[in-house]
């Protein structure tokens, strides 16, 4: 964090928790990254570089291109219990980023993911399931793919509704239209996983949005940043901190990439660590 940033942090929201370290532990936030982001997809190992960067959590991926299955094989979960016991490192989220290969919206196979997915974020003990709508699940100007997205979310939501999980939609969509589409499917268990680097890139206010959507609707926040190191780039951190205060919101925070062209992950990932500490400590 450079003078300037420190200089607004202690405007906006007080100097207390950069003087005092130890009040991380009054926190209403938990820090987390995608094990995509600092590793591959699916790969074990992240629980031991997320020990190493000082995490509280990873957001794991449910299957990867090369395993559908992954995390619904029993001895697979089994095996993930426990490195994240060794590591010392909790379960930050689940997330299904595989769908945007394998596209939700069109694809049946996924169908049976989405189901499993409840089953294995109650097993892991995390509350939200990441639904990745990019690339081949893209929604923007497709009407009859975000119909059939409202069809599945409504046949999915009850046992998403029974088992206290969510089901949180990661998207190009505006505010509006992530509001209509679950307002379409009437339920609260699908609400938005919101992604600041995203919808900025995007162009649209995600200081305002996160206001629009509030706590009702917003169920989890990826941090993020395109080339750049968390406080480098385009996003105001001080201002997301002091959003999310207004808005009252609580629970993880997921860093995703954030890593300047040509650095390795591991330092990238300890600074951006320190980075979100001191701004959401």
């Amino acid at each position: 964090m450079n003078r300037r940033d420190a200089l607004r942090y202690s405007l906006g929201l007080g100097v207390a928790a950069l003087a005092c370290p130890a009040l991380a532990t009054t926190s209403r936030f938990n820090i987390g990254a995608c094990d995509w982001s600092i590793g591959s997809a699916g790969a074990i190992d992240a629980f031991a570089v997320a020990r190493q960067i000082g995490l509280d959590g990873v957001q794991v991926s449910l299957n990867t291109v090369a395993d559908h299955d992954h995390l619904r094989k029993p001895e697979v979960l089994q095996a993930y219990k426990e490195a994240a016991r060794q590591a010392g490192v909790g379960f930050g989220g689940l997330a299904i980023g595989l769908l945007n290969t394998i596209p939700y919206k069109s694809d049946p196979r996924t169908d049976a993911w989405v189901q499993d997915s409840i089953d294995v974020a109650r097993a892991l003990g995390v509350k939200n399931v990441l639904l990745a709508f990019f690339s081949n699940n893209d929604l923007r100007n497709d009407k009859k793919g975000q119909q059939v997205v409202i069809d599945k979310l409504k046949a999915v939501a009850p046992k998403a509704e029974k088992a206290g999980v969510t089901l949180g939609i990661e998207s190009w969509l505006s505010a509006p239209d992530h509001r209509a589409l679950i307002d379409a499917v009437g339920s609260p268990a699908v609400k938005v996983y919101y992604d600041v680097c995203n919808a900025t890139v995007e162009g649209y206010d995600i200081f305002r949005e996160m206001r629009e959507l509030g706590t009702d609707l917003i169920c989890e926040v990826h941090l993020k940043e395109n080339g750049f190191l968390l406080g480098k780039g385009k996003i105001d951190l001080v201002k997301v901190r002091q959003t999310l205060d207004e808005i009252g919101y609580t629970g993880w925070l997921q860093i995703e990439g954030a890593i300047p062209k040509g650095q390795p992950i591991l330092a990238s990932y300890i600074e951006n660590n320190r980075t979100v500490r001191t701004l959401f400590g």
